[in-house]
Formats: C-alpha cells, structure tokens, sequence
C-alpha cells in the first residue's frame, strides 16, 4: 500500500521578510508615539554627586592601588591565575550581547498576531529585557573603545619600563588601550540592569559583578582604577537606558525621584492564574 507524503508547509522568504519589515515598522511607530505622547522629564537624580563619587573613587584606586597591581603583576599563584582567567572570562560583551541580538532576530520575524494575550506578553517582555541589555551593554560598550584608544594608557605588563601613567593618544594599539576597562564596563552595565530589575539583590549582583570586573586586574590587563572607571561607566550607562525605558513604559514604570519602578506586569515566566504555578 502506497502512502502518499503529507504536503511540506513552507514559508515564502518573501513573506518573512514582509512580516519583519512590518514588525519593525510597527515597533518604531511604537516607541515614536509614545515619545511624543510622553514628556521628557525624568527623575531629578544627583547627577553630579554621583559622577564625583565616581571620579573619587577612580583617583584613590589610581593613587592607593595601581603602583601596588603593577608591582605585584606575574606574581600571583598559580591556581589563584587560573582561577582569575576562568571568571574573566564572563566579563566578555559577547555573553551579554550575542543572546539578546538572536531573541530579538527571532521576535521580529515572528507573527505577533498569531499569538495568545498570555505568550504575546512573555514575548514582549523578553524582547524589551534583550533590548535593555543591548542597550546599556552595547552603547557602552561602544563608547568604552573609543576612550580606551582615545586615551592610550598601557597596561600593566609593561610597568616596570613604563610605569603606572603612560599614555599614547590614538596610537591604536591593544598594548595601549587600558583606561577604562571593557571588560568592568560590561560588568557595570551587568549590575545596573539587575540593580534595576531586582533592587532587593544589590548584595548579590554587587559582590558577584565587583569580582569578576576585579579579575582584570589580577589576570594583568587593567590597573584597578581601569577597572573602578569602567564599572561605573557601564552602571551609568544601565540607569539611563532604564530611565529612558520608563518614559516609554517598557519594563520600567515613570517615578518622580529615584530609580525607575518595574512595572507588575514584567514578567518572564508566565503563570497560572488559577494556581499561580509557572506554566509549564
């Protein structure tokens, strides 16, 4: 007995691409109306004390510890480098930006309006969190790479010939690019979205993205004060995404002082509303 093969469902590419182009379409129109239909007034934060402290912070690191990082360079033991090695490498941008930038490939060529109210809304809210993180990760990213080679400070493997303040401007050159660290302003950038969407476990993310941001230096790649500058950097870069995210209603909800609010309706992991268990 013969079977006849059931008829392959395919998708013209043309389609998908009308179907992209359409979702994106339709998400500038989003965020574009409610630029408009919202004010630009944000929270009144203390922008100068904050950036002071900042800056503070970055002069006694450089001061108080840089000297004492590039004496002690090459000299750490053996497990203790491995184990510096091992954790630096979650400081990488790509970990952080590689995962949002597929999530919201997918998102755009998915079809929105086939989807129920419940799915609809764990798939927005997973793309505006990738679109945060792209956000406060990238932009920062961005601009750390730019400062690094504007500035030129070597690093540390090359204390003892050129000591702790050596810059060369625009030299272009991976041996002259340390101030600030990349790799701690992923981390700032890290700790400022958790900070913000769980400020309750700032004593978590804290410690957690301090170590590996510090792991920089112990690996020979940054003087602590790169380090300090770059993780507050990123963490500036994460509150201001999160304030622009607030004006627009993603994620965030608008506050008058302080830190934006996350809004009862973010979640990640949809529930029953019968029981309230994870659906699974």
């Amino acid at each position: 007995m013969l079977v006849k093969p059931r008829p392959s469902v395919s998708i013209a590419p043309a389609a998908v691409l009308r179907r992209s182009a359409g979702n994106f379409r339709d998400t500038l129109r989003i965020v574009r109306g409610r630029f408009a239909a919202r004010s630009a007034s944000y929270p009144k934060i203390l922008w100068p004390l904050w950036v002071s402290a900042w800056i503070l912070l970055t002069a006694v690191a450089f001061v108080g510890l840089d000297t004492p990082a590039g004496l002690l360079h090459g000299q750490w033991s053996a497990g203790f480098g491995r184990l510096a090695e091992f954790l630096t490498q979650f400081g990488l941008g790509g970990w952080y930006l590689i995962p949002p930038a597929l999530l919201l490939i997918g998102a755009n060529l998915t079809d929105w309006r086939s989807l129920s109210r419940r799915s609809l809304m764990l798939v927005y809210n997973w793309t505006c969190l990738a679109f945060l993180a792209l956000s406060a990760v990238g932009l920062s990213g961005l601009l750390v790479n730019v400062l690094k080679y504007a500035i030129g400070r070597a690093r540390p493997l090359y204390f003892q010939d050129l000591g702790v303040l050596s810059l060369r401007p625009f030299a272009f050159d991976a041996r002259f690019a340390g101030f600030p660290s990349g790799h701690a302003t992923t981390m700032g950038a890290v700790f400022g979205i958790l900070l913000l969407l769980f400020p309750r476990r700032w004593y978590i993310a804290l410690p957690v993205t301090a170590c590996i941001a510090s792991t920089r230096v112990f690996v020979g790649a940054h003087y602590p004060s790169d380090t300090v500058a770059g993780f507050g950097l990123g963490f500036a870069f994460a509150l201001v995404c999160g304030l622009v995210f607030a004006r627009l209603g993603f994620i965030f909800g608008p506050t008058r002082s302080g830190l934006p609010v996350r809004k009862p309706t973010f979640r990640l992991i949809g529930r029953n509303k019968a029981n309230g268990h994870p659906i699974r």
